[in-house]
Order: C-alpha cells, then sequence, then structure tokens
C-alpha cells in the first residue's frame, strides 16, 4: 500500500474544526507516556513476603469486561475464594482496572499480588523489570478486540486525520491499533500530531466522546466494541483475529508477583484450580454465562449490558487456560513496532508449572511455554 501523507478535503476540514480537543489529546498521551514509563519500573523497596506456605490474603486485579469473563465468574460465584479457602488462604481482596499498565503498576508497588492483563502489559512489565516482576502463569481469553468507526470511514486511507482512541498506552489494544497503523503506512507518533491521533482513554469515556463525534473510533476489548456498534452506531473496520494464524490471539491472561508465587506456591495453585473452574462454569453454562458477567459487571460499579451487546460480546471471544505462549514474541514485536517496548528478551516470563500439574491431574494435555518459561 502506497504511503498516504496528505490529508483530504474532509480530514483538514476535521482537524480544524476540532484544534482544542486535539491539543488536549497530544497533551494527554504526552502525560500517559511518562505515566506508563513510571508504571513499568520496579517499585524502589517494594516489600518481599517473609514467610512461606499459603498466604492469609491474596490481591486480585482484573477488568470489567466480558474479555476478563472467566475473572468476573470466578470472583462473583465465589470460585476463587473457595479453592483459596480450602488451601489455607482465608482472604480474597480484588481491584478493578481500567487496563493493563495500571494493574501492572499496582503490581510493581506491592498493592495486588495477580492480575488478569493483556500480554503487551505483561511483556513491559517483564522487561522493565529486568525479568523480575512477575511471570505468566496461566491462560484466559482470546478474541474480542476490534477497530471499530465512525460512519464514512471505509478504509485505511480514511483515517488520515482521525482522531481514535485506546484504553491506556502500552496496553494491548493500543499496542494493536499502533503496530496496524504502522504496518499501513501511517505514523502515530507517542508524543501525538502524525497521520493518527491516539489518545488512551477510559472505556466509558471513549464511548461518550464517540456519541458526542468527538473521536473518530477506537480498538476497543469487549464489551465496548460491542457497545459502540450496537449503541453508538459505529461499523468495524478491522476485527483483530483476522490478523492472527488461526484467528488466535492472547487477549487475557493471568500473571503472579514472582516473589508470591516464590513465596506462596500452594495460594498460586488454588487460584489457578478456581481459574479452571471457572473456565469449565462457562463452558458447560452457556445460557448463564452472560448474566452471571453481568451481574459481576453490575457489582463492580458498572451498568447492565443488553443481552444483544452480550451475545455479540460473547461471539467474539473463547475461553481457555491455554496461555497461548507461541503467540507472545509477535505481541512483542508489535509492541516494538508501536514504540511502546524496546527489543529485549523474555525469556522466563512463563512459569506453567503448576498449570501444567493440574492439566496432568485432569487428564488434559500439558500446554507449552513456547521456550520463554518453565512448564
Amino acid at each position: 500500500m502506497s504511503r498516504t501523507n496528505v490529508p483530504t478535503g474532509r480530514a483538514m476540514q476535521r482537524r480544524s474544526s476540532r484544534p482544542r480537543l486535539r491539543r488536549l489529546l497530544t497533551g494527554a498521551a504526552v502525560t500517559v507516556v511518562a505515566a506508563t514509563l513510571a508504571a513499568c519500573s520496579p517499585a524502589v523497596g517494594a516489600a518481599t513476603p517473609a514467610q512461606t506456605g499459603p498466604a492469609g490474603e491474596l490481591r486480585l486485579g482484573y477488568f470489567a469486561n466480558v474479555t476478563h469473563a472467566p475473572a468476573l465468574v470466578g470472583v462473583g460465584r465465589g470460585l476463587f475464594a473457595a479453592r483459596l479457602k480450602a488451601a489455607g488462604t482465608p482472604t480474597l481482596t480484588t481491584q478493578v482496572f481500567n487496563a493493563g499498565p495500571a494493574a501492572i503498576e499496582a503490581l510493581n508497588a506491592g498493592a495486588v499480588d495477580a492480575a488478569f492483563v493483556g500480554p503487551n502489559s505483561a511483556i513491559n512489565g517483564f522487561i522493565q523489570s529486568g525479568g523480575d516482576a512477575l511471570r505468566i502463569v496461566a491462560g484466559s481469553t482470546s478474541g474480542g478486540a476490534q477497530l471499530v468507526v465512525r460512519t464514512g470511514i471505509t478504509s485505511v486511507h480514511d483515517l488520515v486525520g482521525t482522531d481514535l482512541a485506546t484504553p491506556q498506552l502500552g496496553g494491548t489494544q493500543d499496542v494493536a491499533l499502533r503496530s496496524w497503523l504502522h504496518d499501513q503506512g501511517l505514523r502515530s507518533p507517542l508524543s501525538g500530531g502524525g497521520d493518527v491521533t491516539i489518545t488512551p482513554t477510559d472505556n466509558a469515556q471513549t464511548f461518550q466522546l464517540f456519541a458526542d463525534h468527538r473521536i473518530d473510533g477506537a480498538w476497543l476489548p469487549e464489551p465496548w466494541a460491542s457497545r459502540l456498534v450496537l449503541e453508538g452506531g459505529a461499523h468495524v473496520l478491522v476485527d483483530e483475529k483476522d490478523l492472527w494464524p488461526g484467528g488466535s490471539f492472547v487477549t487475557t491472561h493471568l500473571i503472579v508477583s514472582r516473589r508470591y508465587l516464590a513465596a506462596h506456591p500452594d495460594t498460586v495453585r488454588a487460584l489457578r484450580q478456581g481459574l479452571q473452574d471457572s473456565v469449565d462454569w462457562l463452558h458447560a453454562n452457556p445460557g448463564s454465562a452472560a448474566s452471571a458477567v453481568n451481574a459481576q459487571l453490575v457489582a463492580t460499579g458498572g451498568k447492565p449490558l443488553s443481552d444483544q451487546v452480550l451475545a455479540r460480546a460473547f461471539a467474539e471471544t473463547a475461553f481457555s487456560t491455554d496461555p497461548l505462549a507461541a503467540t507472545l514474541n509477535a505481541s512483542l514485536a508489535h509492541a516494538v513496532a508501536a514504540g511502546t517496548a524496546h527489543q529485549a528478551s523474555i525469556d522466563g516470563i512463563y512459569d506453567l508449572r503448576l498449570l501444567n500439574e493440574l492439566r496432568r491431574q485432569s487428564g488434559t494435555a500439558p500446554v507449552s511455554a513456547a521456550g520463554l518459561g518453565k512448564e
């Protein structure tokens, strides 16, 4: 595809009609760049667990998204708490995040012990800590991410001069959008400007900005992509599954603090068992899964989703404890192309020993770490 650097007349008109928004977007992008780099740095003097054996508490982070359905069901139906209590960990504390970099910051600061995040957030946290901060211990969700845009945008050429949103700088959807634009020959510098302006924005705010015609689209996880399509009049320009061989890519997996994993393997094993219980429940109860997720979304302070949004969102996602480790190097390459990560080794990022131990016990084939860790 030939590179397009000159905006169309319509794009120039859109740019001039929203100068204040663009200045705000650019300033926000610079601010978030600094915040993200800080978030990926290990906390100075972070506490190291003193005791071994089951922990008295597990602090777990996740997102209020359909792509985190195993976490939502595990928390909402008490599956995590039951396994943890049986293993000698009586207290489960949860915290809800909008996107992965914020969860990594909390992990580095010692505010959470484990979290459900996307691959690029885990990669950044691992690299910036020199491999010390975390380990990926299980998969959770594949699929469920799309670039949805306003009427009138039908090709990549129409994106020149547009304002797009992602959940957070350096997060999985942010990297996906920036690397895809890079592949199309369009520039989206982290400092703003370029052919396309990308602003990390809270998902709920993205929905409102799109409804107010202040942005042109967004690369979003479910259910937000479905909400913009069904409730905001957007349409899909890029379905991320079409960019991956076989349509499978990691949207969410489970990470644990390396120190917490070393000190409390029994607690992590119980969490992993609870995750398997949750995935099994989602598979066994397709008719009840959407309502269970909806109930937990409301419990986290959100609004209930319509049946139509839930149906579309669930159709776009798949749930499995397989972390699809063979795709992680591609995720790193995307982040490097996007400018949100530098090339570095991610050897050792996986510790799938507890996962495979449990899979063997249940008669399920073990999964591979693709040469990137223990299995």
